[in-house]
């Protein structure tokens, strides 16, 4: 597998802390890539460092095979958390701006602008000044300042921060727009859900050390635990869940199936197969519904944190 970018055991201290301890991840070229971690577990740090804002104390980042070097800067969009943008500056001046840094000409960068802004639908805003401008009005401006330049590598870290869900959704559907026209994403977020929707790998760091990488569904693969939800049809519902197996270990949960069914989540033990359990299962009533549950991102998350805690 071909990658865009490589860490190589970076490690990054500052004065006492150590930020970053012997991190090496590979994000594969065309992927939605994850980057997660709690707070403070050094994701930005790292981020930093691919950026060329801050160096590695040890270790080195490989872009498209080539050490990084500070000409790369043209093929590289970050849009930070922290917002970066001139907040008196005319948006359309201040985006050319951006644009002659990043290697445009300025009638290059009129062009790419008036295509963004037209498919963002804020034609009217080029003589705004960012300071007139809502919080998610000018998270469209960031997004614009961060592909425009058509870059090989795009870092967006919480890009969903101060949108409505409505034009989180078009940003969302626009970072994968751009996966599925070449660019390689790295995407750091503490929303879960979008991880689910939209990154195909991930890594995750803990206290300055990578404790998990790899395809998003190599991991939910083993992290698989053998958990079931399970609906069934009963003469007695408090009857039939005191019958089910101790061994399997039943929770009572919410489906959304039939009206009065018994509705749990079991954990079948490695002794006993799956054809067994369903059959004793039947026992107890008809069986309406049976289902593997698949580990959430979250659960690993949580999981993993945990256990590295």
């Amino acid at each position: 597998m071909v990658n865009a970018l490589e860490a190589i055991h970076i490690k990054k201290v500052y004065g006492d802390y150590t930020a970053l301890n012997d991190v090496s991840i590979s994000v594969p070229k065309g992927s939605v890539y994850g980057l997660l971690g709690p707070n403070g577990a050094g994701k930005t740090s790292l981020i930093r460092i691919i950026n060329q804002i801050t160096m590695p104390d040890e270790g080195k980042i490989l872009l498209n095979g080539e050490q990084l070097k500070p000409n790369h800067i043209e093929d590289i969009g970050y849009m930070p958390e922290e917002r970066g943008l001139y907040k008196s500056m005319k948006v359309g001046e201040q985006c050319i701006y951006l644009a002659r840094l990043k290697g445009l000409s300025r009638a290059e960068a009129k062009d790419r602008l008036t295509y963004w802004f037209d498919r963002l639908g804020i034609e009217g805003w080029w003589n705004k000044k960012l300071e007139e401008l809502s919080k998610g009005m000018a998270q469209k401006v960031q997004f614009i300042v961060t592909v425009m330049h058509e870059p090989s590598l795009l870092i967006f870290d919480e890009p969903f921060s101060g949108f409505d869900p409505v034009n989180a959704n078009l940003i969302k559907d626009e970072i994968l727009k751009l996966r599925d026209d070449g660019a390689t994403i790295i995407f750091s977020t503490h929303r879960m859900e979008s991880v689910e929707e939209m990154c195909d790998h991930i890594a995750l760091i803990n206290k300055s050390n990578l404790v998990l990488q790899g395809k998003l569904s190599d991991v939910k693969q083993r992290y698989r635990d053998r958990k079931y939800a399970v609906s069934l049809i009963c003469q007695n519902n408090d009857v039939a869940f005191q019958q089910i197996p101790v061994e399997f270990n039943a929770q009572p949960i919410v489906l959304s199936g039939l009206d009065n069914t018994l509705d749990v989540q079991i954990q079948i033990p490695t002794h006993i197969d799956v054809p067994s359990a369903l059959n004793r299962l039947t026992q107890l009533g008809e069986l309406t519904h049976f289902s593997e549950v698949i580990p959430s991102v979250n659960d690993i998350f949580i999981q993993t944190v945990q256990q590295h805690g």
